[in-house]
């Protein structure tokens, strides 16, 4: 109840896996199915359809915008609250875990993912469109002051030794040159 807000009382007139997996199964095909952590949504719906008797879903249809995510921003957060921070998506309507609004907002989150949402650029017959905004904007210049380290007398003698011990350094060549 804590994670989605739904309670036993709440799902007890509601369809079981089972009664919906043909609707469910019709719905996807054979399309790509995309999920963030995906091997955990795989785990739970491979496990389900084994129970009713039916064929898994291979992992091969899995699209995991966690692994994604994680490719192309490392060492970033990778939640979903996270990503849709990252790409400006309004998630303020977000209360608990809830599938379809996570569908949406990760359907979202794939796009900008992917590259993001692009405007019309004239060649499928959306000559009346306009931009009202640049396409490009400045983004303000931050200058921020130099950083000072400091650096021991052991430090710059062992510097020195290592730069010594290298066999024609190409710095030594544009001194003399």
């Amino acid at each position: 109840f804590n994670v989605h807000g739904l309670s036993a009382q709440f799902l007890s007139d509601k369809p079981k896996f089972a009664d919906a997996v043909e609707d469910l199964l019709e719905f996807v095909g054979d399309a790509p199915m995309i999920a963030h952590n995906a091997g955990f949504d795989f785990s739970f719906l491979n496990g389900e359809l084994t129970k009713c008797g039916r064929q898994i879903v291979h992992m091969k249809r899995m699209v995991d915008t966690l692994q994604i995510a994680r490719s192309r921003h490392p060492g970033a957060k990778h939640s979903l609250d996270a990503l849709c921070s990252r790409f400006g998506i309004d998630r303020s309507h977000r209360v608990l875990h809830g599938a379809l609004l996570d569908a949406q907002l990760l359907a979202q989150v794939y796009v900008e993912l992917m590259g993001g949402r692009q405007i019309g650029l004239g060649l499928l017959g959306d000559t009346g469109s306009t931009a009202s905004t640049p396409i490009v904007a400045q983004a303000p210049r931050v200058v921020r002051p130099a950083r000072v380290f400091a650096v021991s007398e052991g430090d710059l003698a062992a510097h020195a030794a290592f730069m010594k011990g290298i066999k024609d350094p190409i710095w030594g060549a544009v001194a003399s040159g």
